[in-house]
């Protein structure tokens, strides 16, 4: 078993999916800033993440759902899945976005199952609240690790690709750790250093 584990924003997909809902409602400035400090590493992710969140309330659920179908996917985002899937990885995000994000990417990149947090909603509006597995800068590290337990997949086996400092944790569990487009914070750790915003350069590597 072999498997490789993708960030979603910014990775896979070209963009932030928090800064398109926050365009969507008037709040994109605020959001973007603390998404950058965020991905740098200077703020607590869960504080970042709530607060954010926290600025989308009130945003038509449906017009999110939306504008989440639709996102900007990562040039050779979908070669690169293919090309891996060919060779006998299991391909699987974690993402510190939204599940109304990744779930839609998952049918058009064929990755094999993704993990991400929720977005409430309340009266056909969001709530400005979310939960999930993956609300914390350990989370994606936790789940790594639960995901190699169950698969029975070794370190040695595993691929971890993403951009930013919540990334990290999940790096403690791969031998391979591709840093993508990245935070300087996530290059320090990382054995592969891309670049180039094509996500099939990670096909030259593998």
């Amino acid at each position: 078993m072999k498997l490789c584990v993708f960030d979603f924003d910014s990775t896979l997909m070209d963009g932030e999916t928090i800064d398109f809902l926050a365009k969507e409602r008037g709040v994109e400035e605020q959001v973007s800033a603390i998404t950058e400090k965020a991905m740098q590493g200077e703020l607590d992710f869960f504080e970042s993440l709530t607060t954010r969140v926290g600025l989308l309330q009130g945003l038509d659920a449906k017009k999110a759902e939306a504008i989440c179908a639709n996102l900007p996917l990562m040039n050779g985002a979908i070669e690169a899945i293919a090309g891996l899937k060919a060779q006998g990885y299991t391909v699987v995000v974690f993402s510190g976005g939204f599940r109304i994000a990744t779930t839609p990417a998952k049918a058009i990149l064929g990755f094999d199952a993704d993990f991400a947090n929720v977005l409430h909603v309340r009266d056909g509006k969001l709530s400005g609240l979310v939960g999930g597995d993956m609300m914390f800068g350990y989370s994606k590290g936790d789940m790594m690790k639960r995901l190699q337990t169950l698969l029975h997949v070794s370190p040695q086996n595993t691929i971890a690709v993403g951009d930013g400092a919540n990334d990290v944790s999940m790096f403690a569990y791969a031998d391979t750790k591709v840093a993508f487009c990245a935070k300087p914070i996530l290059k320090a750790a990382a054995t592969i250093v891309i670049d180039e915003r094509d996500m099939r350069q990670l096909l030259h590597f593998i």
